[in-house]
């Protein structure tokens, strides 16, 4: 296994910038992922570390080797893709086994490194079939032994849940980490959905427009986003926002928003009267159902999922969600009052976007 190293690398398509100046140092077995909005350059930074893709400028390395002008099938690296990519005239085990022989490996060896890979990945019983036989879960399972089977130094991801349904996707991204866990290998996954990133990285790289965002361990880029856009877009429903100005005094401080509301907040660094945005996860707004205490707001919608309960509401005309594991029984524009953790508060300058 190796590490792998992007130094200050560019991608442009003519006039087009896709990566701007991207740097990332990946050890040796981590969990990787690229996480980002459709069009964040996150799939042509994974391209350009398969070789698939032209570096502009800028440097990747693979263990200690520079691997800029090295051909793809020399950087010791498997790709699974978001399409399986499997040939329907062959066998599964032909599938997992063809790279070995094609490298005019021993049939022996061939079929023993498939039979383990087969085992780990619960392939056994169906290694006779063909592709079309499959479930769509099972298919993305033989992609994957493909890769297994080559022992490279590097496992790309490319989406690889991307086709399969909500319920085989919590159960593929489970065995993708475990398979991981039990390899020890580095792996770069790149997703949109924020949800596999979370669950499956040991960090995660946060893109958009082709600039890295915030680069951390799941929890530390969820309870300290670096900034808006990272705030907004890692959580499951986001994190809400509000607009108003920083008051302070020697004791407290607090956001006024434009109607006169005013949002208790945590010390901040932010001046007197400059414009923020007041961020508050669903998760650390209490919800009084009196409406005798907090920030007053009238219910919209509810959705209860059985495990917990999402409310929507209007506070001071915005939007605003809030999480519960009481299963409430509110009705559309009944009031209710919205007390958030102040210690769970982050503050934002409106003007950069930057945390403060």
């Amino acid at each position: 296994m190796a590490g792998v190293t992007v130094r200050d690398v560019y991608k442009a398509y003519g006039s087009v910038r896709v990566l701007h100046g991207v740097s990332i140092d990946m050890e040796d077995g981590e969990f990787l992922v690229l996480v980002g909005p459709s069009g964040c350059g996150k799939s042509t930074l994974l391209r350009m570390i398969a070789g698939l893709e032209e570096i502009n400028s800028g440097d990747i390395l693979i263990g200690d080797r520079l691997v800029n002008d090295v051909a793809p099938k020399d950087r010791d690296i498997a790709m699974v893709f978001q399409s399986y990519a499997l040939y329907p005239h062959m066998s599964v085990a032909t599938n997992m086994g063809f790279s070995l022989e094609l490298r005019r490996k021993a049939r022996e060896m061939i079929t023993n490194t498939v039979a383990q890979a087969a085992g780990t990945l619960g392939l056994s019983e169906l290694l006779a079939r063909f592709p079309r036989e499959l479930s769509g879960g099972q298919r993305q399972r033989v992609a994957m032994g493909r890769a297994i089977v080559r022992e490279p130094k590097v496992f790309l991801f490319d989406e690889p849940l991307s086709n399969l349904d909500a319920k085989l996707r919590v159960q593929m991204r489970t065995e993708i980490k475990a398979l991981h866990q039990e390899m020890g290998s580095t792996a770069v996954y790149v997703t949109h959905d924020q949800v596999e990133a979370m669950t499956m990285a040991d960090r995660i790289v946060v893109m958009n427009e082709g600039i890295i965002q915030q680069i951390g361990q799941p929890l530390e880029v969820y309870d300290t986003p670096s900034n808006l856009f990272v705030a907004g877009f890692i959580g499951s429903p986001g994190m809400n926002f509000l607009e108003g100005e920083a008051r302070r005094n020697s004791d407290s401080a607090w956001v006024e928003m434009a109607d006169g509301t005013l949002l208790p907040a945590p010390p901040t660094s932010a001046e007197d009267s400059q414009p923020v945005v007041y961020g508050v996860r669903p998760e650390a707004l209490v919800i009084d159902e009196a409406a005798e205490s907090g920030l007053m707001a009238t219910v919209e919608v509810t959705e209860p999922t059985g495990l917990s309960t999402l409310v929507f509401s209007r506070l001071a005309d915005v939007s605003t969600c809030a999480f519960t594991m009481d299963r409430l029984q509110l009705q559309r524009g009944q009031p209710v009052g919205l007390v958030p953790d102040v210690a769970r508060v982050h503050l934002f300058d409106k003007a950069t976007g930057k945390r403060l």
